[in-house]
C-alpha cells in the first residue's frame, strides 16, 4: 500500500492520534534517525525502533536499544508489561545456574531489582529478608516466585527514566492492527487503541516483533512457519513422519488463589458458581497419544518424561502430600512464612497446572471470532478446575473439596480472577537465515551425531549472541501429541535464527524466532526470550549505528567479532562457561 493511502486510512472518520497530548514530547528531541510526535493531518508516530509486544522479549529489545540511545516506541495489548510473567501470571522458569550466569546481566539486574521490591516493601522476617537469594513464594519451579504486579512494576522502574526523558513512547491497550511494506522492507505499522478506538500510524527504520503470536510476520508478508516440522524436513530424532502446520502446543489461562479455612463455616462465603461448561470438562477424557491418564479433571497426569500416570498430590496448607508433588506449593507466589505475621492470611499460588492445559484449538492463524471462542474455552476449563478443586477434590481426610479456597483477581489485576492474557508456549516462527534444529540442542540427538554419550555439549555457533537452557518440554498439542518431554543441553542463540530470509528490517524477539516445533520448546522460557530480545535491540543499533542491514553483520566477520564484542561488553554471554 502507498504510505500516503496507508496514513490517510487511519485518519479516515476524523480519527486523531490516540492521546497525543500524553504522549507528544513537549521539546524536540535529537536522535541517529530523528524522532517525532505525530502531526495533526497524518496521526503519525515515528522513531528508531517500534517494537511490538510488550513482554519480556519486547522490554528487553526496548531496553537494550534505549541504553545505546535510540528512540523507541512500545506497543502492548493488554494494560500491564511484561508478557508471561505477569500479563499471563507465571513465575519464571529457569535452570539451576541463573544466579551466577547462563543470562545476561540485564536479566539477572531485573531479577535482583524483584527481590529488593520486597525488602523496601514488605514486612519480611528477618531469615528472609537475610537469605541469599529472597523466594517470596518458595516455589517448586523457581528460585524466585513472585506476585505479577512486583514483575510489572520493576520493569516500569527501568523504563521510567527513558520515559521522562521522552526517549520512550509506551503505547498500552495498542493492537497491531496494519502494516506497510515495500519490497523486503516495513515501512509502517497502524495500531488500534483499545481505549479510544482510534488508529495511529508508527513510523521507523526498524521494527521489532515482540508479540506473543508472531502477529506482524503475517501483517507484514514475512515468511513464516507453524506448528510440526517432518522429520523428513528437519531430521529430527523426535519429529513426526508427517508435517501439520495446525499442531501446536496448548495453552493455559492461569489463575491465583489462595485458602482461608476459616471460610468453611460459612461453606457457600467464597463458592464460585459452577461454570457452564463444567460438566463437559468434568467428564472430559483427553484423546492423546499416547493415551492421558484418564479424566483431565483428577489428580494424575501422565509423567512427560514416561508418559505413565503419575499421581500429584494436593493441600492447600502447604503440607507434605507424600511421594506426590503437592500442586500448591508448585508455582506458589507467596509463601505466607516469609512475611511477618498477619501480613498475609494464607499462601498464594498459581495454577499453570497440566490439568488447564487448553489444546482444543489454537490461537495462532485463526480469526477474531474464533480466538475468542478459545480464549473463553480456556478460561471455562480454568474455571471448572477452581469449582472442582473447591467442591470435588479429594483430601486426605476422605472428604471433598475445599471450600476455603477463592479466587484472587487482585493478583491478576482482572475481575474474573483470570489472567489478562493466556499463557502461551507456540507462536508463529520466521522462515529464518538459520534454524535451530534439534541435533544442535537435543542431549539424545547429540549423542547420535557426536558419538559421545557423556559429555556431550550443545553445537557451538559461531554467530552466538546469548545463551540459555532449560529441557525440550512440549505440552500436549491440538491434534493430539501427549507431552514431548527430553534432555537438552545448555544452549547458545545464534544471530542467523534471529534473521528473517528476507525481510531486512523487522526482527523477532520472542517465541518466534528460527526453531522448530520441537527446539521452541526449549527456547521459550523467560530468561532465553529475555536475551532473545536484549540481543536484537542491541542489533538494531549496531545496525543503524554502522549503516548495514542486520543480515550483513552475521555475512561479514569484521562485522560479527564487532558486535559480538559489542554485547560482551554490554553483559550478555555468547557462550558457556568450558566444563572442568
Amino acid at each position: 500500500m502507498n504510505r500516503r493511502n496507508f496514513i490517510e486510512t487511519v485518519a479516515v472518520g476524523g480519527l486523531t492520534a490516540a492521546a497525543s497530548s500524553s504522549f507528544a514530547p513537549s521539546t524536540p528531541v535529537s536522535s541517529p534517525s530523528g524522532w517525532s510526535a505525530p502531526s495533526k493531518n497524518s496521526n503519525e508516530f515515528s522513531a528508531d525502533v517500534v517494537v511490538a509486544g510488550g513482554g519480556l522479549g519486547g522490554c528487553a529489545a526496548a531496553l537494550a536499544a534505549l541504553r545505546n540511545n535510540l528512540r523507541v516506541i512500545l506497543t502492548e495489548e493488554t494494560d500491564w508489561i511484561g508478557g508471561q510473567i505477569s500479563q499471563q501470571g507465571v513465575p519464571p522458569d529457569e535452570h539451576q545456574w541463573i544466579e551466577t550466569h547462563g543470562a545476561t546481566q540485564l536479566y539477572r539486574t531485573f531479577r535482583t531489582a524483584v527481590r529488593d521490591y520486597y525488602i523496601r516493601n514488605y514486612p519480611l522476617t528477618d531469615e528472609a529478608k537475610n537469605r541469599k537469594h529472597l523466594n517470596p513464594g518458595d516455589g517448586a519451579v523457581s528460585r524466585l516466585c513472585h506476585e505479577p504486579r512486583v514483575a510489572v512494576a520493576v520493569l516500569q522502574d527501568m523504563l521510567a527514566p527513558y520515559q521522562s526523558s521522552r526517549q520512550l513512547i509506551v503505547l498500552l491497550e495498542h493492537k497491531i492492527t496494519g502494516a506497510d511494506t515495500s519490497g523486503d522492507r516495513v515501512r509502517a505499522l497502524k495500531a488500534l487503541s483499545y481505549r479510544s478506538g482510534k488508529e495511529v500510524v508508527l513510523t521507523a527504520p526498524y521494527f521489532v516483533d515482540a508479540t506473543e503470536l508472531g502477529d506482524l510476520l503475517p501483517l507484514t508478508g514475512t515468511e513464516f512457519v507453524t506448528g510440526t516440522e517432518s522429520k523428513k524436513e528437519t531430521g529430527e530424532l523426535h519429529a513426526p513422519e508427517k508435517a501439520d502446520p495446525n499442531n501446536q502446543q496448548s495453552f493455559t489461562v492461569c489463575f491465583a488463589m489462595d485458602y482461608v479455612p476459616e471460610i468453611n463455616k460459612k461453606k457457600t462465603e467464597h463458592l464460585i458458581e459452577k461454570p457452564k461448561d463444567y460438566a463437559f470438562w468434568r467428564n472430559l477424557v483427553p484423546k492423546l497419544t499416547p493415551a492421558w491418564s484418564g479424566k483431565l479433571l483428577d489428580l494424575s497426569y501422565s509423567n512427560p518424561s514416561t508418559l505413565e500416570p503419575k499421581t500429584l498430590g494436593f493441600h492447600p496448607e502447604g503440607i507434605s502430600t507424600g511421594s506426590a508433588l503437592n500442586l500448591w506449593n508448585y508455582r506458589r507466589l507467596i509463601n505466607k512464612n516469609n512475611f511477618k505475621p498477619g501480613t498475609f492470611l494464607s499462601d498464594i499460588t498459581v495454577v499453570n497446572w497440566p490439568q488447564n492445559d487448553y489444546f482444543l484449538g489454537n490461537l495462532v492463524g485463526v480469526g477474531e471470532k474464533e480466538f475468542k471462542k478459545h480464549v473463553e474455552g480456556g478460561k471455562q476449563l480454568s474455571l471448572s478446575l477452581f469449582y472442582w478443586l473447591q467442591t470435588e477434590a479429594p483430601r486426605p481426610d476422605g472428604g471433598q473439596g475445599w471450600p476455603g479456597l477463592r479466587l484472587r483477581p487482585d493478583i491478576m489485576g482482572t475481575e474474573d480472577g483470570m489472567a489478562k492474557y493466556p499463557y502461551v508456549r507456540e507462536s508463529r516462527r520466521i522462515k529464518a537465515v538459520f534454524t535451530v534444529l534439534e541435533e544442535h540442542v537435543g542431549a539424545a540427538n547429540r549423542a547420535l551425531i557426536t558419538g559421545q554419550k557423556t559429555g556431550n555439549t550443545a553445537a557451538e555457533f559461531y554467530d552466538s549472541v546469548g545463551t540459555g537452557y532449560y529441557h525440550i518440554d512440549l505440552h500436549p498439542s491440538s491434534r493430539g501429541n501427549n507431552y514431548i518431554d527430553f534432555g537438552s543441553l545448555p544452549f547458545q542463540i545464534p544471530l542467523g535464527a534471529l534473521l528473517p530470509q528476507r525481510m531486512e528490517n523487522l526482527l523477532p524477539a520472542n517465541k518466534n524466532i528460527g526453531t522448530t516445533h520441537i527446539t521452541n520448546g526449549c527456547y521459550r522460557l523467560h530468561p532465553v526470550e529475555w536475551s532473545i530480545g536484549e540481543a536484537v535491540g542491541q542489533l538494531v543499533a549496531f545496525s543503524l549505528g554502522k549503516n548495514v542491514i542486520p543480515r550483513a553483520v552475521r555475512e561479514q566477520k569484521p562485522l560479527l567479532e564487532e558486535f559480538q564484542n559489542a554485547v560482551r561488553r554490554q553483559g550478555i554471554e555468547t557462550q558457556w562457561p568450558k566444563q572442568g
